[in-house]
């Protein structure tokens, strides 16, 4: 008998020591466009015990979430740098898979972004032209809408290097913005896309939404994924412990989501590709990368960022003022079309906006404004620097008032190479603008006066460039548009 006891005993003990861990309950705080995970979870529970309960939140408002504290055991988020840039010690966080920010677009369209090997700069250009209309989600709450507009505002800059708050600049971010249709302020894009495919002619968002909504078989027109060659920002999906005391359960799913079946699966079912680089992968994940852009490494770059995000893709107004006086005959007169021709890509000119063109010499010669509806109203501009009437003397002030007369909240940019000769001198133009209405930038020729031209830009809130230390098509695409 007592054999018999100490059998059932040990039976007991080992039966103990190979049974797995009992069933496990994880709620989640997990990015929204992570919804389509279901059938994977669904393995993940049969196969280790551990359920997932995620609650859906678009990927910035779930960072701020956490930052705060909440009561979730883990969080499932596209990216840990929106949670970084808040302060304070990150969580344990493991990578669980990848998926670019890229740009689904119709097949009629696409064929215009260099049939899918377009630069940021050619979507900008497309976009504020009217050929492009496309959908985006808020950047305020998704991680997707601020990763677009991370990814151009990086681009935009082409410093190659992460996103400082003096490189963000509202005029680069004008054309681009002039193309959205619809801002979706469902945390969902890819549902939002469904409903809105007739408006549109494309959507920014992640690789694995878009190959996701060309497989649901519930669009009349597939998307072209356009991978901006010039770089994009990279979800890694980590998944991240915040109750240390969960840590057993979480190293269960790491454990599991990291093993090669699980990443085939969310390879297959979900469009994202695998952390391993040495897992094949299938052929809509088989275009490379590229290069991945920086992230901003301060909040302060992020508000920046917003910020411009609200003054651009509303309709603007600039105001140039040429000194067409005789002196600027020659390589100077054409050095300026030329800088005008040149505007293109970020710095182009857009639907929208409103171009006025005052030519002036011992007066003001001619004053144009033109609102861009289309490409002819680009030429049309062109047109009226192909002028030649050049003439004697030089009224910098006298054109600079007409000039704030049209511009309004826009921005005004004068050139010229001489000093005032005529009309109003430089005391009575302040005197009767003490508070100039417009930010005031100056690109000077030659002899222009440097500390006249400053006087005043400097009171408006612009600047005075040189144009004879730079590219003048370079000073040109600095200094016009929103600020």
């Amino acid at each position: 008998m007592r054999v018999l006891v100490a059998l059932v005993v040990l039976a007991g003990a080992l039966v103990g020591c190979t049974a797995g861990p009992g069933p496990t309950t994880l709620t989640v705080l997990a990015s929204s466009e992570l919804a389509d995970l279901g059938p994977v979870l669904a393995d993940l529970r049969r196969e280790t015990g551990v359920e997932l309960k995620p609650d859906y939140r678009g990927t910035v408002r779930a960072s701020e979430d956490v930052a705060r504290g909440t009561g979730h055991d883990l969080a499932w988020l596209s990216s840990a740098r929106y949670l970084k840039l808040r302060g304070g010690d990150l969580p344990l966080a493991t990578s669980m898979m990848l998926s670019p920010l890229v740009i689904g677009v119709k097949a009629g369209k696409a064929a215009a972004l260099r049939g899918g090997q377009a630069s940021w700069a050619d979507i900008a250009a497309l976009a504020g032209s009217g050929g492009l209309k496309y959908l985006m989600a808020d950047p305020r709450a998704t991680g997707s809408g601020l990763a677009a507009l991370i990814g151009v505002a990086t681009a935009a800059a082409g410093t190659g290097a992460a996103l400082r708050t003096e490189d963000v600049r509202c005029d680069k971010l004008q054309g681009f913005l002039v193309g959205r249709a619809v801002v979706s302020s469902a945390e969902d894009v890819a549902e939002d896309y469904v409903r809105r495919q007739d408006e549109v002619d494309a959507v920014l968002t992640y690789e694995s939404t878009v190959l996701s909504l060309n497989a649901s078989g519930r669009l009349r027109e597939p998307l072209e994924v356009v991978y901006p060659r010039d770089g994009i920002v990279l979800a890694d999906y980590p998944l991240m412990l915040l109750k240390p005391e969960k840590r057993a359960a979480y190293d269960r799913v790491v454990a599991w989501l990291g093993a090669e079946p699980a990443q085939r699966a969310l390879m297959e079912r979900t469009f994202r590709r695998p952390v391993d680089p040495r897992l094949p992968r299938t052929d809509p994940l088989r275009t490379p990368l590229g290069t991945a852009l920086y992230f901003p490494g301060t909040q302060q770059v992020v508000d920046s960022l917003l910020a411009a995000y609200d003054r651009a893709g509303k309709g603007s107004r600039v105001v140039f003022v040429l000194d067409y006086s005789t002196s600027m005959a020659g390589a100077r007169i054409e050095g300026l079309r030329s800088a005008f021709a040149a505007l293109s890509g970020f710095d182009r000119f857009h639907l929208g906006e409103t171009v006025t063109v005052v030519r002036f010499a011992g007066e003001v010669l001619a004053s144009h404004t033109v609102t861009i509806r289309g490409p002819a109203d680009v030429d049309a501009l062109r047109d009226l620097l192909a002028a030649n009437d050049l003439r004697d003397g030089t009224a910098i002030w006298s054109a600079l008032d007409h000039a704030y007369r049209e511009a309004g909240d826009g921005t005004v940019v004068l050139m010229t190479d001489g000093e005032n000769n005529a009309g109003v001198g430089v005391e009575e133009f302040l005197a009767a603008w003490p508070k100039p209405a417009a930010p005031t930038y100056a690109v000077r020729f030659g002899e222009a006066d440097p500390v006249e031209l400053a006087r005043v830009a400097d009171v408006s809130g612009g600047r005075v460039v040189d144009a004879a230390e730079g590219a003048l098509a370079e000073a040109v695409k600095e200094i016009r548009g929103c600020r």
